[in-house]
């Protein structure tokens, strides 16, 4: 009644103007309220296109769009990934999907295309992410596949499904009305959001039924401690799916480059066979998890996970370490990750090179080196010309004037840097010339050596980083179980922190930084 309330009150609305405009024209017309008469005629006119097109979203609410960022697959191409989405809908009682999509994220779901705001289902589409495959066991992933079928099963109330689509129609109608581009729109949508919230909030309790509906049908299918172990294991993956977009699938963005061909989407098999579960729950530590939405019909997941576990135990144990990947249900998974890749990167990604992790991990570590020194290299340059238009008896540049263009050419080397500080020019020439914030500007003294010391530190270790790469020493490391960069000897490893300390302090030694570049040229000789 409630869905079919918001579909009627259009009509409603559209039926009381008509009869408005009709007793102005045939009852009520005078020549002397003629302007007051037609400017309600007009105000109803534009209020009526509003709720046509309103009406209009309800018709479109529930059609399946184009999927651009997913790859579709049938079950000629991937039969056992289909044999396992079927079960779960056979034990659901619901039919299964018309349409399986590879998606990049770490979710699962299904559509359907529904009419008359969720009244009548239609064509079924189910989503499954690449990432989600690669990060479940086969058992956890049944049991995400029967619970999402579950959301469609008259599983607690024989309106159910009605429900799941109609609440999906409904958020996408008042989504098209906030999208208005006239007072009166949002007049008119102002009335279908308030009923919007009122349907939200009344259907909210079968909604949230629904899903701990579908989590026992889920235990059943899957066992109880499988279905528990993947809604445990669902924020985990989120958390380190993140952490390997940022920091290793854009890796390569500000060089122009990317992973080989299948590996920006791929590389995340390597990252969860590198890490234990306990390196992998250290990602989503401390996170806070997202604010759910105010009719979200998710109950918390602590307490979908209790409700699961008091169920009877079954013969079926998680078995996780026994258990194969769900990606392992996929037939030649490189295939379906460089297919994947390619319906979701820019057209622009296209002319960018494509280089090994290893010369991924190379490039990326001198080009930060290089964006680190930068600055301590340049305040060393300007430092050094001024002391040298003194030692000719030139003006210097006086404090607050324009820096100087210093080509790359004349940038220092690191023995240059390092003189420099014996010679007692870093923390009465060099610092005052590294760009700092303005309320920074007025710090003196321990205050102003104390800010500007680590990005002293931070350009000292960036040409350090360098010199060992360019003369071979150093090698770069992905480093999947932990953070990609540069494997320095062994020597350097152990006592580069303290030198660099050394040549940072209040009074510059550089001898133990200078110790080791020696020992690195008679290695190298």
């Amino acid at each position: 009644m409630l869905l079919a309330g918001f579909y009627l009150m259009g009509v409603v609305l559209l039926a009381a103007m008509a009869v408005l405009d009709w007793l102005l024209v045939t009852r009520l017309f005078t020549a002397r309220a003629a302007w007051f008469e037609g400017a309600v005629l007009t105000v109803t006119v534009l209020l009526a296109v509003a709720i046509l097109r309103g009406m209009f979203a309800f018709l479109r609410a529930g059609r399946l769009s184009p999927v651009p960022h997913g790859v579709a697959v049938t079950p000629q191409d991937q039969p056992e990934l289909w044999e396992q989405v079927c079960a779960a809908a056979e034990v659901t009682g619901e039919r299964p999907p018309d349409e399986l999509y590879l998606v990049p994220e770490v979710n699962a779901g299904v559509a359907e295309q529904s009419r008359l705001l969720g009244l009548l289902s239609g064509r079924r589409r189910m989503f499954l992410g690449l990432p989600l495959l690669a990060g479940l066991t086969v058992p956890r992933l049944r049991a995400v596949l029967a619970h999402e079928f579950g959301h469609y099963g008259n599983l607690d109330t024989r309106l159910g499904g009605v429900t799941m689509r109609g609440r999906e129609a409904v958020l996408h109608t008042v989504e098209v009305f906030r999208e208005g581009s006239t007072q009166l729109h949002y007049a008119i949508g102002a009335l279908y959001i308030g009923y919007a919230r009122m349907f939200l909030r009344t259907s909210q309790s079968v909604a949230r039924h629904q899903e701990l509906a579908a989590d026992q049908v889920a235990a059943r299918h899957a066992g109880r401690d499988a279905t528990a172990a993947a809604l445990r294991t669902l924020p985990v993956l989120d958390a380190a799916h993140t952490h390997y977009l940022e920091m290793y699938a854009a890796m390569g963005g500000p060089l122009g480059a990317l992973p080989p061909v299948g590996e920006v989407h791929g590389g995340f098999r390597r990252l969860l066979a590198a890490r234990t579960g306990e390196r992998l729950a250290a990602l989503s530590a401390g996170q806070r998890p997202p604010r759910p939405h105010r009719y979200d019909s998710h109950p918390p997941t602590a307490e979908r996970i209790a409700l699961i576990e008091e169920l009877p135990a079954d013969d079926r144990t998680d078995g996780s370490a026994d258990e194969p990947a769900a990606l392992t249900l996929l037939h030649d998974p490189d295939r379906v990750f460089a297919a994947l890749e390619a319906r979701t990167l820019p057209h622009e990604a296209v002319r960018l090179r494509r280089m090994s992790w290893d010369d991924l991990v190379m490039a990326r570590a001198v080009a930060d080196a290089e964006g680190w020194s930068r600055p301590l290299r340049l305040a060393v340059a300007r430092t050094l010309r001024s002391a040298a238009q003194v030692a000719d008896g030139a003006a210097p540049a006086r404090r607050g004037a324009p820096a100087e263009k210093v080509e790359d050419a004349e940038l220092p080397g690191l023995e240059e840097v390092l003189d420099a500080f014996d010679r007692g020019l870093l923390w009465m020439e060099v610092a005052d010339r590294i760009p700092k914030p303005t309320q920074a500007a007025r710090l003196t003294g321990a205050s102003a050596r104390n800010f500007i010391r680590p990005k002293v530190y931070d350009g000292l270790a960036g040409m350090i980083h360098l010199r060992l790469a360019g003369t071979g020493h150093a090698a770069p490391d992905i480093a999947w179980s932990g953070q990609p960069g540069l494997t320095l000897p062994e020597a350097w490893e152990k006592d580069m922190d303290d030198a660099l300390d050394a040549a940072v302090a209040d009074t510059p030694d550089t001898a133990p930084l200078r110790a080791l570049l020696a020992g690195t040229h008679r290695v190298s000789a």
